[in-house]
């Protein structure tokens, strides 16, 4: 028999495992298949516990909606979510190497989502996909939602892909993004920061492996260059998803205050974070904007509760942050790294 619903589900689903009186699903009251709400039918049912007895589970309803919004549960603090990371996925979390946005670290490889400016929007985004090995699984933990704003938008990188122009599309995926970093000026993470490491050598070692460029500027400073896919074969659904950083990373994508002011101090490929086509030739404006509009159509956004979380598959869905004010405390892991077979990116694909 279907659990009952409950009072923040839409659509019912039924769950079919042994557990299956335990939590009940739905969507959320827009009705979209992303994210899938999980709720125990009961209390005080541990998540980590959920999660590892029911992994064959969270898999296949991952890859068909791209995330799990998993609400109610006991969650236990920031040691019990690293408890769940260890749960949702062998291997447990990963460290934030070759980072690009600041955080701090809770304990183990447990951070803060992001301790960016909370009145500025972060745009949305795949973790890493501009590196050459990033996280299948990011799981974000509401401590403590913000007083008003601070969402974690959320959009399916499939139907991002669907939306964008086909020549567009062709052109990204022929010519590959190049991601152009700048370390060690004032601004943006420090390579000590974004590396992990205050050894030179060690970031010379971990560019080779990852097929990054790297040159070294007066004063210990860095700038690193590397050209990645703009989309990609997921390698459990084989569906294109749009997968990179290019309007990220792009300057016309900064709020006008932040961009001028940065532009009337440095030239574009100067600033801490630059984006071009895989040739060096630039993206216009005009260009990232329809991709920004892509992401924009897809947007769905919900209000965090207090000990929500979520669970995203990084190359199904990208994420976000909305601006916020109040105490705002959400920590994120990730898990289960991931790269890209040598066979060449995905060509335009229907």
């Amino acid at each position: 028999m279907e659990p009952a619903r409950g009072p923040h589900l839409g659509r019912r689903r039924a769950i079919r495992v042994s557990q299956a009186e335990l939590v009940q699903t739905g969507l959320l009251p827009s009705a979209s298949p992303l994210p899938l709400v999980v709720q125990p039918t009961g209390t005080g049912l541990s998540l980590s516990a959920w999660l590892q007895a029911n992994r064959p589970l969270i898999e296949q309803q991952l890859r068909r909606h791209g995330g799990l919004l998993l609400r109610g549960f006991e969650v236990g603090g920031a040691g019990g979510f690293e408890r769940c990371l260890h749960a949702a996925a062998p291997g447990g979390p990963l460290p934030y190497q070759d980072g690009s946005s600041p955080r701090s670290q809770v304990q183990g490889h447990i951070y803060t989502s992001t301790d960016y400016p909370a009145e500025e929007p972060i745009f949305l985004h795949s973790e890493l996909s501009y590196a050459g090995c990033w996280p299948m699984k990011v799981l974000f933990y509401c401590v403590r939602p913000a007083d008003r704003g601070g969402e974690t938008p959320i959009a399916d990188t499939r139907r991002v892909w669907a939306r964008i122009d086909p020549a567009v599309r062709e052109a990204f995926c022929t010519k590959g993004v190049m991601y152009i970093r700048n370390f060690g000026d004032g601004l943006g993470l420090s390579w000590q920061q974004a590396f992990q490491t205050a050894e030179p050598t060690q970031v010379e070692a971990y560019c080779r492996r990852q097929g990054i460029t790297c040159e070294w500027k007066a004063a210990g400073r860095l700038r690193t260059r590397q050209v990645r896919q703009a989309a990609a074969v997921h390698p459990h659904t084989q569906e294109v998803v749009w997968f990179n950083h290019a309007a990220f990373f792009h300057p016309s994508t900064l709020t006008p205050a932040v961009r001028d002011a940065l532009l009337a101090q440095s030239a574009p490929e100067e600033l801490p974070y630059y984006t071009c086509f895989g040739d060096g030739s630039v993206i216009a404006a005009e260009v990232i904007e329809q991709v920004r509009a892509a992401y924009r159509l897809e947007t769905i956004v919900f209000a965090w509760q207090a000990h929500d979380v979520l669970l995203l598959d990084n190359m199904l869905t990208a994420h976000g942050r909305n601006p916020y004010t109040g105490a705002r405390q959400v920590l994120v892991g990730m898990a289960e790294p991931y790269s890209l077979p040598a066979a060449d990116p995905p060509s335009d694909r229907k």
